[in-house]
């Protein structure tokens, strides 16, 4: 199902940037952000969405004790800043970008209203695709709050090999490719990066895995 809905959001992108879009083409440009640049900040005006044509966005929020969450990692192609589209006036999150060359396609609330008022069928994916985001947030709260951190790492794993795994023909094992950093992966799961790398070696140890800086090999028997 995540794999099916990876490819829906890839040609979100491609319906829905207004350079695509006669009406909208000469009004429209691309933003871009260096590592560590805010793309928006919490309580800000929520008033416009925003698509990744390249690069990585961190999502987040601080609680009460000043401590950063991360809800999510995004990549090119991928939509954020959706609840605007809701009625959402204030962000409740931040937008932060994580790579040096990220490009960042804005798009007005009303002009998509207007988008999505013009094709219906493109309107069902967009409020189809923001349910199954929530469903996916409300997913990894829940291990945040009542799994321990061996488990959260490993169900994490699992909803990585569902988005992007593939079975090596000649061994059996599940290779997993994907964008996180040591540090994604921990700020998702709400661990340390030490903690991460010593759950990572006990896998390794349990010939659960193998692990390199962009791919995870789930040996025959995990996978």
């Amino acid at each position: 199902m995540s794999a099916v809905w990876f490819f829906e959001d890839v040609n979100l992108f491609q319906m829905l940037c207004p350079h695509k879009v006669k009406t909208y083409k000469k009004e429209h440009a691309f933003l871009g952000y260096k590592k560590k640049d805010y793309i928006y900040f919490e309580e800000d005006s929520s008033n416009k969405i925003f698509l990744i044509e390249k690069g990585k966005v961190k999502i987040g929020y601080y609680n009460e004790d000043g401590e950063e969450v991360v809800k999510a990692i995004l990549s090119k192609g991928e939509l954020f800043g959706e609840k605007a589209i809701l009625g959402e006036g204030k962000r409740d999150e931040f937008a932060q970008s994580l790579d040096n060359t990220t490009s960042i396609c804005p798009i007005g609330v009303d002009t998509m209203y207007n988008l999505m008022k013009d094709n219906q069928s493109f309107s069902f994916k967009v409020y189809k695709f923001i349910g199954f985001k929530f469903k996916k947030l409300e997913r990894r709260l829940q291990l945040l709050l009542f799994k321990d951190a061996k488990t959260r790492l490993k169900e994490f794993i699992d909803e990585l090999c569902v988005d992007s795994g593939h079975s090596c023909k000649e061994t059996g094992d599940t290779i997993i490719t994907h964008h996180y950093t040591q540090s994604d992966i921990a700020s998702l799961i709400g661990i340390s990066r030490p903690t991460l790398n010593i759950l990572l070696n006990e896998l390794k140890e349990e010939n659960y895995l193998d692990f390199y800086r962009k791919e995870i090999r789930l040996h025959k028997k995990a996978a």
